[in-house]
């Protein structure tokens, strides 16, 4: 990997940004006047953002954006909107895009403009303006800036307002060469091509024969992947599934054990709550696994009629015993309620003699996320202390459909699952080959796995960064080169932890690139220099 992007944030940055802006615009377009220093500083530097082009340690090309109103192009023409018969929503100006002159062509500048659209993207901008030199004015509008207005400037130094929006960068060479995003999150997944299509297939209604023949095949697919005995499918997420089993959790007497090693478990227990559930939790660090034999004794010592838990903690990437749990509470005749939301279609999951489990439609299943998936092991019949909405045994009586449901996401999840269970074997193989090359090669870089190999998930890795490093900053200059990772969550912000989902399918090479590109960014985001705010 030879070149790499990156926000600039240290004094290093800032010297190199001054450097190649007097290079850019004073020797090369005489905007501004020499200087003995050899460097210029812009007018709106401490406005800007800077997103860096780097070859090695060096920046050799730079994009600066600001979104601060009056544009520069505001002054000199009035309020840009008006001079646009179709005006952005969000605009962000392109203050200065410069490259060193032996890199504008090729990789170098089309990555940079990549980077630039990702950033927009990620921040909410729908649109941004520049001053383009008529010098490069071809190349400028190969990548997709469309002029809107008479040049500006002087004979020497003559510039065109210019407009890039995501249409028109996708219909210019740096879109259409442009490498797809890698994506390393838990949620929303990538979605295949067939999954895709069946969402966008003509709506059906819920009521109709061939809406019950989707839902009765996905019932059908899901029980032969878990053997469960039952499953109902809600328009909903995860987090409804658990209010579901909440509820029923609540038509039990007796004391429940809520067992807690993360934020989703923590999450069961604000379920409990707010259902007004009697329990206790067991509560271990963030990252342990459970000690069976705290548990058994726990077990033991109260009169437990219930446990939930969750399968695979998201937050730590632990994967808790489900056997062993399941083997303690069946030997006392005691409840088994479980969070499969990150296990199931990453993991093998088998829930028999499981009382009730909750998952979604999305993760490693491979859908898109909206519908809640519900499994128990009795006929549930109607209560009507149960909010409707809440009421499993609704669903039951109703053959799956007592409410509305979105045909389109039916079609989706079960053209998903059909692709599943074709070879569950090879797929769970699969991820588990990919977590292992990435733990393998993270670990030689130095870096702590939250959770150990023997307790882990395949499906998530949660990177320790050290105390002089920032996974927020990694995860934005991942995100600049194009790959997706998760590090926005309070949870994880509040650790400085920065995960990886290896559920999503990717080639052998793009995972060498994503580790290449990692230790790059790594090796700047360790720098002890003291960073500059107006970067943050």
């Amino acid at each position: 990997m030879t070149y790499f992007y990156r926000m600039a944030r240290t004094k290093q940055d800032e010297e190199q940004i001054h450097k190649l802006n007097y290079k850019t615009f004073v020797e090369e377009i005489p905007q501004h006047s020499s200087n003995d220093d050899r460097r210029l500083m812009d007018q709106f530097h401490n406005e800007n953002k800077y997103l860096l082009c780097m070859k090695d340690s060096k920046v050799i090309g730079m994009i600066a954006v600001r979104s601060n109103r009056p544009f520069s192009l505001d002054k000199k023409l009035g309020p840009v909107e008006e001079k646009l018969s179709h005006p952005p929503r969000y605009p962000v100006e392109i203050r200065l895009l410069s490259i060193e002159a032996q890199y504008r062509t090729g990789r170098p500048f089309l990555g940079m403009l990549q980077a630039l659209v990702n950033w927009c993207l990620k921040a909410g901008y729908d649109a941004a303006v520049i001053s383009g030199t008529v010098r490069e004015l071809k190349l400028y509008r190969q990548l997709g800036f469309v002029p809107f207005a008479e040049p500006t400037g002087t004979a020497e130094a003559s510039f065109v307002p210019m407009i890039l929006t995501q249409e028109t960068y996708e219909n210019g060479i740096a879109g259409r060469i442009a490498k797809p995003m890698l994506n390393f999150l838990p949620g929303p997944t990538e979605i295949s091509g067939d999954v895709r299509k069946a969402l966008s297939a003509d709506p059906v209604s819920h009521r109709s024969s061939a809406h019950a023949r989707t839902l009765e095949s996905i019932q059908s697919e899901l029980k032969l992947l878990t053997k469960a005995r039952h499953v109902q499918v809600l328009q909903g997420t995860g987090t409804l599934a658990n209010d579901v089993v909440a509820a029923q959790l609540s038509r039990l007497s007796g004391k429940g054990l809520i067992l807690v090693n993360g934020e989703f478990g923590e999450r069961l227990c604000d379920h409990g709550s707010r259902l007004g559930l009697e329990y206790d939790s067991l509560e271990v660090e963030w990252g342990d696994p459970f000690d069976m034999r705290a548990v058994e004794a726990v077990l033991d010592a109260e009169q437990i009629s219930w446990v939930w838990f969750v399968h695979c903690e998201t937050s730590t990437g632990v994967l808790n015993d489900l056997d062993k749990i399941r083997h303690l509470c069946l030997e006392r005749d005691i409840r088994i309620a479980v969070d499969c939301a990150s296990s199931l279609g990453t993991v093998p999951v088998n829930l028999e003699q499981i009382d009730f489990a909750s998952s979604g439609s999305g993760k490693g299943l491979g859908s898109y996320s909206g519908l809640a998936l519900v499994f128990h092991k009795q006929d549930i019949q109607p209560d009507l202390k149960i909010p409707r909405y809440l009421d499993l045994g609704n669903y039951t009586v109703a053959g799956g459909i007592p409410y509305t449901q979105s045909s389109n996401l039916l079609q989706a999840l079960e053209k998903a699952l059909h692709q599943l269970t074709r070879d569950p074997e090879n797929h769970f193989l699969a991820i588990q080959k990919r977590s292992l090359r990435l733990r393998s090669a993270i670990e030689r870089m130095g870096y702590q796995i939250l959770a150990q190999e023997p307790d882990a998930s395949p499906g998530i890795l949660t990177i320790v960064l050290k105390e002089d490093e920032s996974a927020l900053h990694l995860g934005e200059d991942l995100f600049l080169n194009g790959v997706r990772t998760h590090y926005e969550s309070t949870y994880l912000r509040k650790r400085n932890w920065l995960q990886l989902a290896a559920m999503n399918e990717m080639s052998d090479v793009e995972v060498t690139r994503f580790l290449q590109l990692l230790e790059r960014l790594t090796s700047f985001n360790r720098e002890p220099i003291r960073e500059l705010n107006i970067y943050n």
